[in-house]
């Protein structure tokens, strides 16, 4: 199986070009569900330890439907898979300059949660143009065991995201007790009937910080479905995050911001209202190619299925 591993803002993806199952022909979105439902221990080969690494996304390159997309996509994590990915858009863009697929401009891809367009400014240097994004429910609370109760907004912005207010200082010194605590929320989410409109789980969660630069509008924690929190601003929550702020009127259209990951790596984004109520988040980040490799699968190998 070939792959290019690249990182955006610390964010690893994984681009598989081949060795993939056969997910047939149709849309996305129903190729991503064979691929949830029937290829598990592919997904978990690819991205769990040894051969992956706490944190990776794949991408998986396969067949538009619309020609005018340059490839089709399908991301998935260690525990899911997803609809859209920001930081692996990011890198997606990045790693096709890297083998001469796309050139500087503006080119189409394709995802299960529909098109989105990416401008690739220089080699490392992309801004993807997301999905409409919107607020689902405002300040909605649950009571979380062992914490107290949080009151936050839930957001699709490609991922389904419940929002609300660090209670601690959102810094890599609090890793653990932000995910332990954003894993509270989201089961909390899950068990008080926190959904979608057709009943989406909350499968994000984001603690809202305050950020120690001058100029960032926030410092952001993700957790990730697999538990692992998001190295970059993560894209798909940045848009849920910027659809927030819309909504309550804290942020002009066009007004671009910076938010941060909880490692510091920054993510510019400014948004145009959407054609059904919600906006068009446009995030821009840099990614770099780390490394290409064929990845071996021995039969006798016995954790060629990957470390569970």
């Amino acid at each position: 199986m070939h792959v290019i591993d690249s990182h955006t803002g610390g964010m690893p993806t994984r681009v598989i070009l081949d060795g993939s199952p056969d997910l047939g022909s149709g849309p996305l979105c129903v190729r991503a569900e064979t691929l949830s439902r029937a290829h598990s221990e592919f997904c978990n080969s690819v991205l769990l330890e040894p051969r992956g690494q706490p944190g990776m996304v794949a991408a998986l390159l396969v067949e538009p439907v619309d020609p005018e997309c340059v490839t089709g996509v399908i991301y998935f994590d260690a525990d899911a898979v997803l609809g859209m990915c920001g930081h692996g858009t990011i890198g997606l863009a990045v790693t096709l300059a890297h083998l001469g697929r796309i050139d500087v401009g503006t080119h189409k891809i394709e995802t299960p949660a529909g098109i989105v367009t990416v401008e690739l400014h220089d080699a490392n240097t992309v801004s993807v143009t997301n999905i409409e994004s919107r607020r689902i429910h405002h300040a909605v609370s649950v009571e979380v065991k062992g914490h107290g109760s949080f009151t936050g907004d839930m957001a699709y912005g490609g991922n389904w995201f419940f929002i609300c207010d660090a209670p601690i200082e959102v810094s890599t010194g609090n890793i653990a007790a932000l995910t332990e605590l954003s894993s509270a929320i989201r089961e909390a989410c899950v068990q008080n009937g926190v959904c979608g409109p057709n009943g989406e789980a909350v499968d994000h969660v984001i603690l809202r910080g305050a950020s120690p630069n001058v100029g960032s509008f926030s410092r952001n924690f993700v957790l990730c479905p697999d538990n692992e929190y998001d190295r970059s601003p993560c894209g798909t929550g940045s848009s849920g995050f910027v659809a927030c702020l819309a909504a309550s009127g804290q942020l002009a259209e066009g007004t671009e911001i910076v938010l941060e990951s909880v490692i510091g790596s920054a993510y510019t984004l400014s948004y145009r209202n959407g054609p059904t109520g919600g906006v068009i988040p446009r995030i821009t980040g840099q990614a770099y190619v780390m490394a290409e490799a064929t990845l071996l699968f021995a039969t006798q190998d016995p954790f060629k299925a990957g470390i569970t």
